[in-house]
C-alpha cells in the first residue's frame, strides 16, 4: 500500500489514519503536474492510495476505504442510519464547502475575468469571508466537543486537521482551535508529519492577513504545516 502525497495538501488526511491503523504503508511525495505522476492519476490530483493493482483517488473516499477494510480500528460511524449520515455530512461539509472555499483564496485569478489587482483582492475576500463562515459553523458544532463526529476519533477529524492548517491562527474560534490542538498533541498524527518538507511559496501566500489575522499568511513555521 502506497501513499502518493504533496506537501500542504489533504493528503495529511489518508496518512493521519494509516497511522492511526498502524499498518504497513509506504509514501511517495510527488510534484503536481509531472507527467510520470499524471500516468497514475490523469486528474493530476492528490492524495491518491495504491492498493494492489488498484488507484484509489479522493481524500474522502480513501478514507471512507480505509475504515471499511479495517471496522476494527472504529474510526468509521456508529452502526446506525443516523450514525452513517452524521459522518456522511462532516465529510460532505469538508469536501464541498470548507475545502472549495479556500479556491478562490489561494487561485483568485481562476475566479473572475479581470487581471486587476482590486479584482482579485476583492475574490480573494469573497473566499476568505466563506472560510471564516464555514469555520464558524465549525466552531459552534465543536462547542462541548473534542470530535466532529459522535464525540470520538473518527476519520473526519484528519480530514477537517488537514484543512485547518491553511485558517490558521484559530484564535478567534476557541472550539476549532482547541479541537485543532487536541489532534496536533496526538503521536499518531505528530508522526504522519514527521516528514520535513518544503510547503510550496504559493500555498504559504494564499491567506490575505488582513482577514485571516495571519501576520505573514499560513503560518509556514510550525510542524503542522509540513504536509
Amino acid at each position: 500500500m502506497k501513499l502518493y502525497y504533496a506537501p500542504g495538501t489533504c493528503s495529511l488526511a489518508p496518512h493521519i489514519v494509516l497511522e492511526w491503523l498502524g499498518i504497513p504503508y509506504e509514501v511517495e511525495q510527488v510534484t503536481l503536474g509531472d507527467s510520470d505522476y499524471l500516468n497514475i492519476n490523469p486528474l493530476g490530483t492528490v492524495p491518491v492510495l495504491a492498493v494492489e493493482d488498484r488507484i484509489l483517488c479522493q481524500a474522502d473516499a480513501i478514507i471512507k476505504y480505509l475504515v471499511n477494510t479495517h471496522p476494527e480500528a472504529n474510526l468509521g460511524a456508529d452502526s446506525t442510519p443516523m450514525g452513517e449520515h452524521e459522518l456522511d455530512y462532516w465529510l460532505a461539509f469538508l469536501t464541498g464547502d470548507f475545502h472549495p472555499a479556500f479556491y478562490p483564496v489561494f487561485t483568485p485569478h481562476r475566479y473572475t475575468t479581470q487581471d486587476e489587482g482590486s479584482a482579485l483582492a476583492a475574490t480573494k475576500e469573497a473566499g476568505q469571508l466563506l472560510v471564516q463562515k464555514f469555520l464558524k459553523h465549525l466552531d459552534q458544532h465543536l462547542e462541548q466537543r473534542n470530535h466532529l463526529v459522535a464525540n470520538r476519533r473518527t476519520v473526519a477529524d484528519p480530514y477537517a486537521f488537514a484543512m485547518l492548517r491553511w485558517a490558521r491562527p484559530l484564535s478567534d474560534f476557541p472550539n476549532v482551535e482547541r479541537f485543532f490542538e487536541s489532534l496536533a498533541r496526538d503521536v499518531s498524527v505528530q508522526a504522519a508529519m514527521k516528514v520535513k518538507l518544503t510547503v510550496p511559496a504559493a500555498l504559504r501566500n494564499h491567506v490575505n492577513s488582513d482577514l485571516l489575522r495571519a501576520q505573514n499568511g499560513v503560518t509556514t513555521s510550525a510542524a503542522y504545516l509540513t504536509w
